[in-house]
């Protein structure tokens, strides 16, 4: 057979499956939005400004003292003996002045291999008025969330890898037993776990000596919330986060790195419903009937493995499912930083798209890391807000102790 002939009858089997997948999906579900909600959101939001700078990248970045949210894994890299990091984010700003994040962290080091860190993420929702019907008040309440990592290891298994995991109480009161539709309401709760890794080699490009650098985080492996004895349990933001980058020491005084994250959110996508009129049919049951997907009503752990082929839109959807983020920073004699980075999510799927920015000083004792964000599609509520953490580097205060002690 000629090439010709060969080339002809490839394309008439495509045209042919082509035509054939269409006549029997009538909708690609991929191009339809369709975004992931899960409860207690602020567990995704990046508590600390030198990775909010970068566009939240900080799975593989160079150890800090932030890096027990990201990856506890790391912290057994940290040179400091002891940490301390204090953020404060507030939260659409444009439109209130009550609502925000404040975040606490605490790091030592054990020994050589291992390290333990503790901390407390806080989220106000400010005053909310809760009105019946008749717009009588039934009750002002002060609507908060928190998150207490109660205890993290990082655990060095030789000098290039470590492996890590966290354990945290979250607590969600969004109405302070508000009665809502004829239910008493309660707050939720869970005990969630992280578990991760993390690889730091030293590598040579060209003159310059580097470390490159790879993790990996799966966050927030908890139960089911729900705030109210009737209603259904709601899954949190469990996700899987993969980074790698590359941190260069350009000579004694310059050093530049470069980080990349990806992350993907490991709960059920919503399926697709099939339509009845102008709504949705059902069983005999009373429950919808799924046209394309998986019933997200399912466990912890089958909503984990589910969540990588359960999208109605198949691989297509389950690709646009994964946010992903670029990072740079540049530090000068280890007292100056300058931070850009980027982060995008698919617009069928929240439409984050932004560029951050931002800047980091050290003096002695503290670090000081400034961010702030610029939105290119939708507005964000993290917009023309300028995100603070302050660090605490107790290895400092010890060496400079010993200077004036000289």
């Amino acid at each position: 057979m000629s090439y010709t002939k060969y080339i002809s009858l490839i394309v008439l089997t495509f045209l042919i499956g082509k035509n054939h997948t269409n006549a029997q999906e009538d909708i690609n579900y991929s191009e339809f939005l369709n975004t992931i909600t899960t409860a207690v959101p602020f567990l995704m939001i990046g508590p600390d400004s030198r990775a909010g700078a970068m566009g939240d990248v900080g799975v593989a970045t160079k150890p800090d003292a932030n890096s027990a949210y990201w990856n506890t894994a790391k912290t057994a890299f940290l040179e400091q003996e002891q940490a301390l990091t204090i953020s404060y984010i507030p939260w659409l700003r444009n439109l209130v002045n009550d609502i925000y994040m404040a975040q606490v962290g605490y790091t030592w080091k054990l020994n050589e291999r291992m390290s333990v860190s503790h901390g407390l993420r806080y989220f106000s929702l400010g005053e909310i008025t809760f009105r019946g019907i008749d717009a009588n008040l039934i009750q002002i309440v002060n609507p908060n969330e928190l998150a207490i990592d109660l205890c993290g290891i990082g655990y060095k298994l030789n000098d290039y890898f470590s492996g890590g995991f966290n354990t945290r109480y979250i607590y969600s009161n969004l109405t302070s037993g508000a009665s809502v539709n004829g239910s008493d309401s309660k707050a939720g709760n869970a005990i969630a776990v992280d578990i991760n890794g993390f690889y730091k080699k030293p590598i040579n490009l060209g003159q310059q000596a580097a470390d490159y650098m790879f993790g990996f985080n799966i966050q927030n492996i908890g139960n089911k919330v729900s705030y109210s004895e009737s209603a259904e349990r709601d899954f949190i933001p469990m996700n899987l986060k993969l980074g790698t980058g590359i941190n260069i020491e350009l000579d004694e005084f310059n050093e530049f790195g470069i980080y990349m994250d990806v992350n993907k959110l490991l709960v059920p996508t919503p399926p697709a419903y099939k339509k009845e009129g102008n709504g949705f049919a059902e069983d005999a049951n009373g429950d919808y009937i799924i046209e394309s997907g998986k019933d997200p009503n399912v466990s912890t752990v089958q909503g984990i493995i589910q969540s990588f082929y359960d999208a109605p839109g198949g691989m297509n959807e389950e690709f646009n499912e994964i946010n992903w983020s670029l990072g740079a920073e540049y530090w000068y004699d280890d007292q100056f930083a300058l931070r850009l980075g980027y982060f995008y999510e698919n617009p069928n799927k929240g439409n984050r798209n932004h560029m951050t920015l931002g800047l980091g000083l050290k003096y002695q004792i503290f670090n000081l890391d400034f961010s702030y964000l610029v939105p290119f599609t939708q507005r964000n509520p993290l917009e023309n807000t300028l995100r603070i953490t302050m660090s605490f580097d107790f290895a400092d205060i010890k060496s400079a102790s010993e200077i004036k002690g000289n």
